[in-house]
């Protein structure tokens, strides 16, 4: 075995879901290859998760996706059995955890919500009391989802707040029982702030800007220095989320700054929206952003993929538009509904929100 050994660096790449894919690129180790796995993995103790426990862990999204490598090479390198699926679905998903005694996973909350839209008789057919820790991330969370996969699974649902930049929060079943819809408090080798347009903190339980830090964790994206100093503050960096910390240190997030509608002058968040049109009994799946209006600047319009069998159109619109009547304030409630077949979203099942805003101001500008 050479002498001179060194670990070297995955290059990990953005999504890409509010615009082009970049690079993370990261400085190279001075340590010793065999070290390097044994911090990485560590990476699974922030969860609780310890080696050699008997734990199998169920791979459910693509291996190119940042948290797939992480959770899923963490895992091998623990010592813990992998299973792979070549394509997710709610079914497939549950018939895994039983067969194989499946105790850990991660996922996102869109399949969160396509297992909880099984009929009752097919999710109580299949035994789930293996899973252990089951994390997600990559997106707001409804908090009526979240509540019922807890239901469901039991207390072990863990989320956390991060990018392949960094991160990050963790928040585990208790904690978000007792503050639902934090994504949780730092990691101890973490840090969050809050920060208004001036780069200026903004006092606890006002939004901002979110910024993390990650100890031993600089980046730069690859033959963008422009695009990395745009993103910093100091040694903080954010992806452009919006956010607020409470006085004992939860994060809870708002939306991304480039998803918020600006309406009449109101900050107006679409997760909160997309949240409460999701509960609806005929969603399969929601987008919510801000068109064009020559009045108010940005009227709300909601993009909904039905549940199979549900029928699009004026009365499946008005349902929707009811439902939400009763749950939010009257600035909140969409203007127009469309119906879609299938929402885009990527195979990790992040959304692809600008391909369904994109066309709405692009014929705005045409006109202009």
């Amino acid at each position: 075995m050479p002498d001179d050994r060194a670990a070297g660096m995955a290059m990990h790449y953005t999504s890409g879901t509010t615009g082009r894919p970049k690079g993370v690129r990261r400085g190279l180790p001075d340590l010793d290859p065999d070290t390097t796995v044994e911090l990485h993995s560590m990476f699974l103790s922030l969860f609780g998760i310890e080696p050699d426990d008997g734990n199998v862990h169920l791979v459910t999204s693509p291996n190119y996706h940042t948290a797939v490598t992480m959770f899923g090479g963490s895992s091998l390198h623990y010592g813990h059995t992998l299973v792979m699926m070549d394509k997710w679905t709610p079914e497939g998903t549950l018939e895994r955890i039983e067969r194989y005694g499946v105790t850990t996973t991660h996922m996102v909350p869109t399949q969160f919500h396509r297992m909880l839209a099984l009929s009752d008789d097919v999710r109580e057919s299949f035994d789930v009391s293996s899973m252990r820790y089951a994390i997600h991330a990559a997106a707001p969370c409804p908090v009526d989802v979240k509540r019922k996969m807890l239901d469901w699974w039991g207390p072990v649902i863990y989320e956390y707040y991060g990018a392949t930049e960094g991160g990050g929060t963790l928040a585990t079943p208790e904690e978000w029982l007792a503050h639902p819809g934090t994504v949780g408090k730092p990691w101890p080798i973490s840090e969050v702030i809050c920060l208004d347009d001036d780069m200026r903190e903004v006092p606890r339980g006002t939004p901002g800007t979110v910024y993390m830090k990650t100890m031993g964790a600089e980046f730069e994206y690859k033959d963008d220095r422009e695009k990395t100093d745009e993103s910093r503050y100091d040694d903080f960096f954010t992806v452009g989320d919006i956010g607020y910390m409470t006085d004992d240190d939860f994060l809870f997030l708002c939306d991304r700054k480039s998803d918020m509608i600006i309406s009449g002058g109101v900050n107006i968040y679409p997760a909160e929206i997309e949240g409460e049109i999701l509960s609806h009994p005929d969603v399969a799946d929601v987008a919510v952003f801000g068109i064009p209006d020559a009045d108010w600047g940005e009227e709300i319009k909601a993009v909904v993929e039905p549940k199979e069998g549900a029928e699009p159109g004026d009365e499946l619109a008005e349902s929707i538009l009811d439902h939400v009547r009763g749950r939010l304030g009257k600035f909140k409630w969409p203007k127009s509904i469309d119906f879609i077949e299938t929402m885009p979203r990527d195979p990790s099942g992040k959304l692809y929100k600008r391909k369904l805003r994109d066309p709405y101001w692009k014929d705005h500008e045409a006109q202009i």
